[in-house]
């Protein structure tokens, strides 16, 4: 009967252990960066059920299954890409639609600490349902969508895009309404003297209450931009490649400096009356002739992103951390590179669940090495820009769940 009883005491011992455990993940000693919640500092997290439980000091290490420690570590939401190109197929007449120049998302986002993509344009309202089946519902990726006001979407720069028959608000708006996976419009490369595909596009995301995303085409003659950031546009819309193109103001697109090499004034008084401007790197359009005088003259973005294709993977643009670190080496502190990649695009896409590290949010995570020494940095045009820090991925959680993992400190030993 002793017996009986000490081994009843000795199980119940173990399951009290064990319900003690109240965590899946504890990460230790990071420092972590939470823009939405005024977090910097030392902190640990906690994640359970896939979601964060508690952000706080001093969490025990024996409430959790597992424990990784992130000392000299910085610990952040994971990253929201909001300009890539992801409708990736085997029609290859298709530029970003179905085509070899889109990429699937999985195969570049963790590893750079990105959790959430937006796919800029890629599909329109007549193939969103084969992309929907093909990309989102297949990646682990978070993926969401700015459905382009093309219906065909992406599908042919100097034909389909320029096909003004075929920008339709009211079809464009009821998809958009249909599929809470998309979050914008899109209009882009319409190369057209007038302002009118762009009204339309404006007008299919006022029906369905999200933003536009504009991807300057340009004409010739160049039409005045002002008109387009001041009337046509609306507070919350977003003009992405704002440090490429031409700089001189004489091509047949405005660039984002005059003649003089100043910011036109009316981009500051655009981006005061709250239009967003996106970094949008690509393969194209990020240049350090455009980039250093702008962000020296304090026009610095409201979110970074990379216009991730096959054109900008292995160039100047790389990765979405390597954009972030160019930022940094431009004049960005590490607090407002992560706002402009975490929290703000968030509240711009209208998706304020993400991006943050509240409690009861999805455990999307990612924990970065900060490194300090001497390293280069390309443009879209092959020029070098020499700086002092790099960020380096150490590990990324998407909905609690270990998905890349560099040096292993989220395993354990084989021993």
């Amino acid at each position: 009967m002793k017996l009986l009883r000490l081994t009843f005491i000795f199980f119940m011992a173990i399951v009290l252990q064990v319900n003690a455990q109240d965590y899946d993940i504890l990460i230790k000693n990071g420092h972590v960066i939470d823009p939405k919640n005024e977090i910097d500092g030392v902190m640990d997290v906690a994640i359970k059920d896939k979601k964060i439980a508690k952000a706080s000091k001093n969490i025990k290490e024996k409430s959790a299954k597992k424990v990784i420690d992130a000392e000299g570590l910085i610990v952040t939401p994971g990253l929201i890409d909001i300009h890539g190109h992801h409708f990736f197929g085997t029609e290859s007449h298709r530029d970003y639609n179905n085509s070899f120049s889109s990429l699937p998302p999985d195969g570049f986002t963790f590893r750079a600490g990105v959790t959430t993509v937006a796919d800029a344009g890629s599909p329109g309202w007549k193939n969103f349902q084969t992309y929907k089946e093909h990309v989102i519902n297949r990646s682990k990726t978070r993926v969401l969508v700015f459905i382009n006001i093309v219906g065909e979407g992406m599908s042919g720069v100097s034909t389909r895009e320029q096909d003004t028959t075929d920008m339709s608000p009211k079809m464009t708006a009821m998809i958009a309404r249909q599929n809470p996976e998309i979050i914008g419009v899109k209009i882009a490369h319409y190369r057209g003297h007038e302002w009118g595909p762009y009204k339309k596009a404006v007008q299919a995301a006022e029906i369905a209450k999200i933003p536009v995303m504009v991807d300057l085409g340009g004409a010739d003659p160049a039409l005045p931009l002002s008109t387009l950031l001041l009337d046509v546009l609306r507070p919350g819309d977003i003009l992405t490649h704002m440090y490429g193109g031409d700089h001189s103001g004489h091509g047949p697109k405005e660039g984002t400096l005059n003649a003089d090499g100043k910011v036109w004034p009316h981009w500051f008084e655009a981006q005061e009356k709250g239009l967003i401007f996106d970094v949008g790197h690509g393969g194209g359009s990020f240049l350090f002739r455009v980039a250093v005088p702008a962000t020296q003259q304090g026009f610095y973005p409201n979110t970074i992103s990379t216009d991730l294709h096959t054109g900008s993977m292995n160039a100047g643009m790389k990765d979405m951390l390597n954009v972030v670190s160019k930022m940094m080496n431009l004049g960005m502190s590490l607090q407002e590179a992560i706002t402009a990649s975490t929290w703000k695009p968030a509240q711009v896409i209208q998706r304020e669940d993400l991006g943050h590290l509240s409690e009861g949010a999805e455990a999307d995570l990612a924990i970065f090495n900060l490194h300090e020494g001497q390293f280069g940095f390309i443009d879209s045009s092959g020029a070098a820009f020499k700086g002092s820090k790099k960020l380096e991925t150490e590990l990324t959680l998407r909905a609690g769940r270990i998905v890349w993992d560099l040096n292993g400190i989220g395993a354990k030993n084989w021993e």
